[in-house]
C-alpha cells in the first residue's frame, strides 16, 4: 500500500562522539518543537578522519540514549565508517565503501563487534545504514544471522522485503514534497549549513504531521515484495540518482578547468 498523502521519516548519518557538535545542535530544536522519531544513524568506533572534527563529546553517549527513548530508532551504522573495499553493491552508488565486496564472515564479525559496541552504550540497535549505501547480498545474510532485520535504504516508495531483510527506502537528501509514499530524508549534519536548517524547519511546519517513525511505518504499511511497477519505479529512481550524481561531478570538474 502506497500511503496518501506522502509520510516521511528523518535520518541522521554520521553521528559519533567526534561529530561536528555544533551543526549538529542545530537540529536538536527541531526534533524537539516538531515531535520528530528520526532515525540516528550511529558509528561504533568511528575510524573516519574526515568524521574528526570536534574533541570527543563525553555526553555523545548519554544524548544517544536520551533520544532513544524519547522515540528514536538507532540505527547501526557500520563499525568503523572506514570505506577502503571497491566491491559491487547492491545499490551501486560509490565506487568505495566499508562492506560490499568484504567476505561474509568478516562482515559478520564487523556487525557483531558493532552491535555489541552500541548495547554496551546502553542503546537498542534495530535498523542497519550501510555507509555510503555499500551492502551486499553477504551483508543482508550477515544481518540475518546477527539478529537485524531492517535497513534504511533503496528507492522504492514503499517499505518491502528482499534478502530477508525489510527495507525502509531512503530516496532524499533534502526536503522535497512528495504526493504519496514513504519518504525518507537523510541529512548529514556534520556539514548541513543554516541554509539547510531553515530549509527543514520551513518544510516542517508545513509537514510535520505527515512525518512517522519507523516502527509505525512498518506497523501501518505491511512490507512484502514490490509490485512490477514499483520495481520500474525503484529502478528509474535509481537510475536518477546515479545520473544526477554524475552530473555533479562533471559541473565539478568544469568549474575547476574554468580555473585553469
Amino acid at each position: 500500500m502506497i500511503p496518501k498523502p506522502a509520510q516521511y521519516l528523518l535520518r541522521f548519518d554520521d553521528l559519533c562522539p567526534t561529530m561536528a557538535h555544533g551543526r549538529w545542535q542545530r537540529f536538536l530544536p527541531l526534533i524537539e518543537e516538531f515531535h520528530l522519531r528520526p532515525i540516528l544513524a550511529v558509528i561504533p568506533d568511528n575510524q573516519d578522519a574526515e568524521l574528526d572534527l570536534s574533541p570527543p563529546d563525553p555526553e555523545f553517549w548519554a544524548r544517544m540514549r536520551a533520544m532513544e527513548a524519547g522515540g528514536a530508532t538507532i540505527a547501526l551504522h557500520g563499525l568503523h565508517h572506514h570505506c577502503g573495499s571497491r566491491g559491487k553493491s547492491l545499490l551501486p552508488l560509490n565506487a568505495y565503501t566499508e562492506f560490499s565486496g568484504v567476505p561474509e564472515e568478516i562482515q559478520r564479525e564487523w556487525i557483531r563487534e558493532g552491535l555489541r559496541i552500541l548495547r554496551g552504550h546502553g542503546l537498542n540497535p534495530k535498523i542497519f545504514v550501510a555507509p555510503r549505501h555499500g551492502f551486499d547480498h553477504a551483508t543482508l545474510r550477515a544481518l540475518r544471522n546477527e539478529g537485524i532485520e531492517m535497513l534504511s535504504d533503496g528507492f522504492a516508495r514503499v517499505p518491502f522485503i528482499r534478502g530477508g531483510i525489510t527495507w525502509i527506502p531512503q530516496q532524499l537528501w533534502r526536503p522535497v514534497e512528495k504526493n504519496k509514499g514513504l519518504w525518507t530524508i537523510c541529512v548529514h549534519s556534520n556539514f548541513a549549513s543554516a541554509a539547510q536548517v531553515a530549509q527543514l524547519h520551513e518544510f516542517l511546519s508545513e509537514h510535520a504531521a505527515q512525518f512517522t517513525s519507523v516502527e509505525r511505518a512498518v506497523a501501518e504499511l505491511f512490507p512484502g515484495g514490490l509490485s512490477l511497477i514499483e520495481r520500474f519505479h525503484e529502478t528509474f529512481a535509481l537510475w536518477r540518482t546515479r545520473a544526477g550524481k554524475v552530473r555533479r561531478l562533471w559541473k565539478l570538474i568544469s568549474r575547476f578547468r574554468g580555473r585553469g
